[in-house]
């Protein structure tokens, strides 16, 4: 089974989450591949550092433009930033490379860009691709203050595009946030899907030491 990663907003956390799903899954003797569909910010090398995140948790052998089909160089706004180099994101472009990294792996999870419903062109959004990609959405959360609102509004949201919320992840951003349980009881109570696990703050975190976190047979038949 196959899964897009969304988040609370950007800075999460989705892209060690998503590497800590590949090696989660890779355990399991799994073929896995992370793809990245649209990256807005690249090094030196014109590579974003997401993207070699993702390659480097991978077990199979895939392109970097099946990987990454839109890189831009600045960290702006997906729209924005492909209008300013004059390019449009084209949905069929990103579902195309989606196949073909599909028919090489057993699982291939999908990172989005920013939130849910961050625009991708002038009339579409993550949303919409995650929609046309029909898979079941893994939610990570960003814990730190102002994360009851934002995880509900994008669980609903997930749930208006007529998606699954697989299961969502608690990322701890602020390693002194004040009643963290607590927050975290909130969403259990809110959010139908389940807990995957709760990753606790770190200031240099290993996606493979995350992976050991997080329980993937919660996701249950999706599996």
């Amino acid at each position: 089974m196959n899964y897009f990663v969304t988040g609370t907003d950007t800075g999460v956390g989705k892209t060690l989450i998503s590497c800590a799903l590949l090696h989660a899954f890779a355990a399991q003797g799994k073929r896995v591949v992370g793809m990245k569909p649209v990256a807005a910010g690249c090094d030196e090398d014109g590579v974003n550092e997401d993207v070699k995140h993702l390659r480097a948790a991978s077990n199979i052998l895939a392109t970097l433009s099946q990987i990454n089909p839109y890189s831009f160089l600045h960290p702006i706004a997906p729209h924005i930033a492909a209008r300013n180099a004059g390019v449009r994101i084209e949905l069929a472009c990103i579902l195309t490379s989606y196949r073909e990294l599909a028919a090489q792996a057993d699982v291939v999870i999908v990172e989005g860009a920013g939130g849910f419903k961050v625009p991708l062109n002038e009339l579409q959004d993550s949303a919409e691709l995650a929609q046309q990609l029909n898979l079941p959405v893994i939610l990570v959360v960003g814990m730190r203050l102002g994360c009851l609102n934002h995880a509900l509004l994008t669980t609903s949201a997930i749930e208006a595009s007529g998606l699954v919320c697989a299961g969502w992840v608690a990322n701890v951003l602020d390693g002194e946030m004040s009643a963290l349980p607590e927050n975290i009881e909130a969403l259990q109570q809110r959010i139908a899907a389940p807990l995957l696990g709760t990753v606790h703050f770190q200031a240099q975190p290993d996606a493979g030491v995350v992976a050991t976190q997080l329980d993937i047979g919660l996701l249950g038949e999706l599996t």
